[in-house]
């Protein structure tokens, strides 16, 4: 069965990390919702403006936003009941650390383009 990530900040410049990681897992077979508010397409997928409006669960939450964006979406990620997210570098504080594991969500501290064996600096 094909692996499904959602990546919340996903982003139409393909220069911002937001985009790298739509276009890597969609090149190593995933099946990618991207999630932005503003957009209506990236990279040639449908773009959802909440995690609440996809087709379904996703195997894997990848978050590309400041960190007191992600604040924000707790209840979202909550409703979708989501149980881990990934924040990427430059995603994470120690603010919304604690905020999700209070709320019952585990945070991953990675690059989720790294953690499937691709190079960002290389796309």
């Amino acid at each position: 069965m094909q692996k499904t990530i959602a990546v919340i900040g996903a982003s139409a410049d393909r220069q911002k990390f937001g985009n790298k990681a739509v276009r890597a897992y969609k090149e190593k077979g995933w099946k990618v919702f991207p999630v932005n508010l503003k957009e209506k397409e990236i990279e040639g997928l449908k773009c959802y403006a909440s995690i609440l409006d996809l087709p379904g669960k996703p195997d894997r939450v990848s978050v590309y936003l400041p960190p007191t964006v992600t604040l924000s979406l707790i209840p979202e990620l909550r409703k979708a009941k989501v149980k881990e997210v990934i924040l990427n570098p430059g995603a994470e504080s120690d603010e919304l650390i604690a905020a999700l594991k209070k709320k019952g969500i585990k945070p991953i501290m990675i690059c989720s383009i790294r953690a499937i064996g691709v190079d960002p600096d290389a796309m």
